[in-house]
Formats: structure tokens, C-alpha cells, sequence
């Protein structure tokens, strides 16, 4: 009872009758219960001193550490339409078996000799470019001709310029000659003329000199008509050379024309040949794609197409094959947070989906159905998730992972870190602190060396 009423009837009742009264009256705690209380106080303050270690938790998934482990999609790598199948879902097969068939669907493609058709076009455009290469080749002697034609040709017109030269040179020797023979004639004349007039020398002999003068006088204009004949021809020989140079300079750039047309022609056949072959060589390619083989030793898992005649495009996933050989790995995603704290080769513990297990986080040693690990890989790009994904290999120094886990299923990690005291972890979960990750290296053969003190 209260007894905050003005009006009180606790003195007009016997509580002492009433057994519920009696029971209100007892408030002592048992003795049992402090000494159980008391047992748990000093059972949890013994607590805080065993060791703890500190972990991050995560969940992932089992995959491989090589992605050529990983179950791999055969793509087609042509459209086309799909005419048989060769294998089953759940069926082995080995490298280089036939999946599927398919046939052509496109209309450049579907002439069934379309490889022999090409082959003929490019042993056409073969000849062709030797045939172009053939004149080039003629066209480059009829050039080599055509330049030592010309040089003797101007041989030919020197020779002669030299010749018409000491011709000249002669006939003006000759016409001093007959200049000097003019004029002895002319004073022979005189002479005979004062002497016929003196009566000392006859008419005859007048005569004979007269007409010696008008042979002389012949003479020495034959030889200058000669003389300016054989300028003349010099002046001719001096312009047959420019024609000569000028002609023979038009059929060697002709030639040189010619010449440059048939090797672009030659050029021009290459390509298409080139291309020709490299056509060929698609269709080659194209038509051994016809046939879809198993790029890896393993068991099909799932057919994406199946449809007898379905049309597939170039790039479509077909079926899925999972390899027979592979090293199993955990993915995992861990926080921004915790990512100082990890390093290639750190232990971790792996728990499997479907896998019994009992696990203490903080004593791993104590945990039962868990499998050893270690760090193999740490992306340094956060995924999409907003996480950063570590690959986890197994640790072949501990237990081997079961043989029944397959790739795609479900596995929660824990990373090891420190080992410290649970009175200290449980402080720092209440304080939000990051687990322990600065440690302070030793030093390592460092001598110190210490003064002496003299000896008083």
C-alpha cells in the first residue's frame, strides 16, 4: 500500500489474514539468485581477457581462378540457320567435337561455288598483272633503245658537224691559195701588158695571161660558192640536232607513259586480285564456321537455341559448357571501409551453402564445417555494387575444400585479422571503430651502441 490518501484503511484491515499480503510484505532478493548473478559477473569479467579474433564477414559466391575455368557460352561466330545438333544437355564433350551445323542464310553467300568462282577470277587477275608486268617490261627496253638511238643519232650529227668544219677549214685554205694564185696572175698580166706595149712580148702571149687571170678568178669564186655551201650545211647539221633531240624526246616521254600506264594497270590488278584473295579467304573461313566445335574439354550444361531451322545472328550465345578440369575460388565483395585492412596471401574462412557448419566468428579454430583460404586477388575498381571483390584460393597448408561444391554457389567468408581481447572488441564495436590495421614494424640488426661511463 501507497498511503498517500487523506482517507487510509490500512488500520481497519488485518493484512496478517490475507496471503497475498503477506507475499507483498516479503521484498528481500534471494540469496540464490545474488549468488547466481554474482557467478555470471565474475564469469563475464573473466571473459574480457580471452582472446578474440578480429574478422570481416562477407558473402560471395564459388567460381574459378581462371577464366579459362569458368563455364564458357559457345557463341556463333556466323549467322545463319541452324539444320542439326550433334550433342545433348548433360552430354561430355571433348575439344574440337561437333555442337551444331548451321547453313548459309545470306544471298551473297549462297552460291555453292562461290570458292571455285573466286579462284578462277583470281587466277584471271594473276595473268593479267603478269601480262601488265610483261609491257612494263618491254616498254622499259623499247625505252633503254629509244635512249642509245638518240645518243647515236647525236653522235652521228657531231661527227658530220666536225666534218662539215674541216671542210670549211680546207676550202679556206684553198681560197688563200687561189687569192695568192689571183694575184700573181694580175701582175703577170700587167707585166705582159707593158711588155706587149713595148713591143717585147706578143699578143699570144697577152692573151694566155689574160685568160690565166679569168681561170684564177673562176677559181677563187668555185671556192668561196664551196666555202658558203659548206656553211649552210653546218648551219643544217646544227638543226637536225634540236630534231633530232626534240623527236627522240617525245618518243621517250611516250614511252615512259606507256610504261608508267602499264604498271598502274599491273597495280590496279594487284588490288583486285589482293582483294579477290582476301575475299576468298572470308568465304573459306565462313564456310569452316559452319560446323560449331566445343572449344574445351566439359559437359553441356544448357542449349540457349534449340529450334531445328531457328535463325541465329552472328555473336548469339548457343549453349553453355562447363570444363571438367578447375580450380575452385570464393568471390566475395567487402566493404570501402574494410579494404586497408587486406593483403595478398591474408587467411580467411570459408562456409558453404548446404554445408553444415558451427561457426564461432570470433575463434576459428573452434569452428566446425568451414574450410581454409587465403587472399589471391584484390580489385582496386569498386564494382557496381558499390564494393570492392576479392578472389579467395584455397589454402592447400589446411583442410581441402569438399569436392561436392560447384561453381555458382553461395559461400560466406570470414577474413582473419588480429587477435586481441574480447573486453577490447567489444569496446571498439560500441565505439564504431575500425578493426586494428597500423603495426609497428621492428627494426631489424640495428645496433645501439651505448656510451661507457668511466670507472671512477
Amino acid at each position: 500500500m501507497l498511503n498517500i490518501s487523506l482517507i487510509r484503511i490500512n488500520e481497519k484491515i488485518d493484512f496478517y489474514k490475507y496471503e497475498s499480503f503477506k507475499i507483498l510484505e516479503k521484498r528481500t532478493v534471494s540469496k540464490i539468485l545474488i549468488q547466481i548473478m554474482t557467478v555470471f559477473f565474475i564469469i563475464g569479467f573473466l571473459a574480457m581477457f580471452l582472446p578474440w579474433t578480429q574478422n570481416i564477414r562477407a558473402n560471395g559466391n564459388v567460381t574459378t581462378l581462371s577464366p579459362n575455368d569458368r563455364p564458357q557460352t559457345v557463341q556463333a561466330v556466323i549467322g545463319g540457320k541452324i539444320e542439326k545438333w550433334f550433342v545433348v544437355e548433360g552430354q561430355q564433350v571433348s575439344i574440337g567435337d561437333t555442337i551444331i551445323q548451321i547453313s548459309e542464310v545470306k544471298d551473297e553467300y549462297l552460291d555453292p561455288q562461290i570458292l571455285n568462282n573466286t579462284n578462277i577470277q583470281i587466277v584471271a587477275k594473276n595473268e593479267s598483272s603478269k601480262a601488265y608486268a610483261q609491257k612494263a617490261s618491254n616498254l622499259e627496253d623499247q625505252l633503254e633503245a629509244l635512249i642509245n638511238s638518240k645518243n647515236a643519232k647525236i653522235e652521228q650529227n657531231k661527227i658530220k658537224e666536225e666534218q662539215t668544219y674541216l671542210k670549211i677549214q680546207s676550202d679556206s685554205i684553198d681560197l688563200v691559195a687561189a687569192m695568192t694564185k689571183k694575184e700573181i696572175a694580175l701582175n703577170q698580166l700587167n707585166r705582159i701588158e707593158q711588155l706587149y706595149n713595148e713591143g717585147l712580148k706578143s699578143l699570144t702571149d697577152l692573151e694566155v695571161k689574160r685568160l690565166s687571170l679569168q681561170e684564177t678568178n673562176a677559181k677563187v669564186i668555185a671556192i668561196k660558192n664551196k666555202i658558203n655551201s659548206h656553211r649552210n650545211e653546218l648551219r643544217n647539221i646544227e638543226s637536225t640536232y634540236i630534231s633530232i633531240v626534240n623527236d627522240y624526246n617525245d618518243k621517250i616521254a611516250k614511252s615512259k607513259s606507256e610504261r608508267m600506264s602499264a604498271l598502274s594497270s599491273k597495280f590496279d590488278t594487284d588490288a583486285t586480285k589482293n582483294k579477290l584473295q582476301s575475299n576468298y579467304n572470308s568465304y573459306e573461313v565462313r564456310q569452316a564456321n559452319y560446323y560449331i566445335t566445343s572449344p574445351v574439354n566439359g559437359t553441356v550444361t544448357e542449349a540457349v537455341k534449340t529450334g531445328i531451322g531457328e535463325i541465329i545472328k552472328a555473336g548469339d550465345a548457343i549453349l553453355t559448357i562447363i570444363p571438367d578440369e578447375y580450380k575452385l575460388a570464393v568471390e566475395t565483395f567487402i566493404k570501402p571501409m574494410d579494404m586497408p585492412l587486406l593483403k595478398i596471401g591474408q587467411k580467411v574462412r570459408v562456409q558453404f551453402d548446404g554445408w553444415p557448419a558451427i561457426i564461432f566468428s570470433g575463434w576459428p579454430n573452434s569452428s566446425y564445417g568451414t574450410f581454409g583460404g587465403e587472399i589471391f586477388a584484390i580489385n582496386n575498381i569498386i564494382s557496381k555494387n558499390g564494393k570492392y571483390r576479392i578472389l579467395i584460393a584455397p589454402d592447400d597448408s589446411v583442410n581441402p575444400w569438399p569436392k561436392e561444391v560447384r561453381i555458382g554457389g553461395g559461400a560466406n567468408t570470414i577474413t582473419l585479422l588480429n587477435n586481441v581481447k574480447i573486453g577490447y572488441e567489444i569496446w571498439r564495436q560500441l565505439n564504431g571503430f575500425p578493426a586494428d590495421y597500423y603495426k609497428n614494424e621492428k627494426s631489424k640488426n640495428v645496433k645501439v651502441k651505448v656510451p661507457l661511463k668511466k670507472v671512477k
